[in-house]
């Protein structure tokens, strides 16, 4: 068959009024009534009307063997039809063609549960305009962050995702057969984002997979997620890496609300808030102290804070200043890793942060430690063997600038954006503990 129109999408069918066009999309809805046979049509931009009188004819024939979810490319007239609530009018069909007959029944409907959706992704984003509009908003979301990062002179890097040795802490790794020996999947692209900006790339910037082995089964956890990696040479202070990111979410948040914002509301019943800067921030023994007080870790025992922790400390702070975002600085050096720097009045603490968003932490941030000498006494400290991160050691060396960064997780900033229940829906295909499939 030869098309002579192009495709027309549903959302633009009112400029079309009067013509013939060619529409392409799924059965979303079929009515075959006794005089007339309905088809809801619907495309990724929206639906329409495909209707048609039955003639006996060969068309009636064909939408008579049509099943839902079956791929049709439909050519017919576009005409005004006031009583049809989509859009106020309907296409009268001339061909139907029938792509991909689908299978009957469809194995899910409205009343599958998430985990069996999962297992049927592909069918389950594809019914529901939720699902899809997260990929929208996301793409917009990373626009953003990549046009500010851009602007202020970040150099965009793809690290490996291979590693010889564990990276960070050595915990919480996949290990995998690479040829005659083992190597590992990067939990982070913190030790290459650190040697990229010891070999003079003077901001990196990276968006990639990142994995972490572990056996979370919250909402919040994924064992193979996307993340938001920036380091900055030659800065002064940590509050140097904070000022960036606020300003980064803040113009990436903004361009979702200039593009989004009326289908986010519709669809999800969310407001799009975009921040202003400076976030407020807030030490981690002001944190718990503040907690301490009402009633959290009654015993005193814990040193960071669980997500209890953090929903309340973001509560307070949202009551105190009216902000959403709250930065948590300070950590003990005990719960922090071996590179991240410390004050000199007080090796206890780390030039560090977390950035929580609406209680959920969804940024880790410090200031490293630059200097040979105290980054290796600093490992000693923890009991590490600094061995094999040879390559790692090397890098502070020879002339290593003072230097800070930060990693987010994609999925988390969209979590909370969109109001999501889980870092489920906000991946298109998800890894956990129990899932590596489809």
């Amino acid at each position: 068959m030869i098309h002579t129109t192009s495709r027309v999408l549903a959302s633009d069918l009112r400029a079309h009024l009067g013509q013939t066009v060619t529409v392409s999309g799924w059965a979303n809805a079929l009515r075959l009534q006794r005089k007339m046979q309905f088809v809801i049509l619907r495309d990724h931009s929206g639906m329409v009307q495909v209707t048609h009188k039955r003639d006996g004819g060969p068309l009636e024939a064909i939408l008579e063997s049509l099943t839902p979810e079956s791929a049709l490319r439909i050519t017919g007239h576009v005409v005004d039809a006031a009583q049809v609530k989509l859009g106020g009018l309907e296409i009268v069909p001339v061909t139907v063609e029938v792509l991909n007959l689908a299978e009957t029944p469809l194995p899910i409907d409205e009343n599958t549960g998430p985990e069996h959706r999962l297992d049927w992704r592909f069918l389950d984003v594809r019914k529901r305009t939720t699902a899809q509009l997260v990929f929208t908003a996301q793409t917009t979301l990373e626009q953003g962050l990549r046009e500010y990062a851009m602007q202020n002179g970040c150099t965009e890097m793809h690290t490996p995702k291979l590693m010889g040795t564990a990276s960070e802490s050595g915990a919480e790794v996949f290990k995998l057969g690479y040829f005659d020996r083992s190597a590992y999947l990067a939990q982070s692209p913190q030790f290459y984002k650190q040697m990229a900006v010891a070999a003079g790339i003077d901001r990196v910037f990276e968006i990639g997979p990142v994995f972490r082995a572990e056996p979370s089964f919250t909402s919040r956890h994924a064992t193979e997620f996307t993340g938001v990696d920036v380091e900055l040479s030659w800065i002064d202070e940590v509050e140097d890496v904070m000022a960036f990111e606020e300003q980064m979410l803040a113009h990436a948040i903004a361009k979702v609300a200039e593009v989004h914002d009326e289908a986010i509301r519709e669809v999800f019943g969310v407001e799009v808030v975009v921040p202003e800067a400076p976030f407020p921030r807030i030490t981690m023994a002001e944190a718990r102290d503040i907690l301490r007080a009402g009633g959290w870790d009654p015993e005193g025992l814990k040193e960071d804070l669980d997500p209890e922790g953090e929903r309340a400390i973001a509560a307070h702070m949202k009551k105190l200043t009216g902000h959403e975002f709250v930065f948590i600085t300070h950590y003990p050096a005990s719960i922090r890793p071996f590179y991240h720097m410390r004050p000199a009045d007080r090796p206890d603490l780390t030039l560090s942060f977390d950035l929580l968003w609406k209680g959920l932490e969804i940024t880790t941030g410090a200031q490293r430690e630059h200097r040979s000498d105290v980054l290796l006494k600093q490992a000693e400290e923890k009991s590490m063997n600094t061995e094999p991160m040879r390559d790692y050691m090397n890098i502070f060396r020879f002339g290593c600038p003072p230097h800070g960064g930060l990693g987010a997780g994609l999925g988390r900033i969209l979590m909370v954006m969109l109001g999501l229940d889980s870092i489920r829906e906000a991946a298109f295909l998800f890894r956990g503990p129990n899932r590596l499939t489809p």
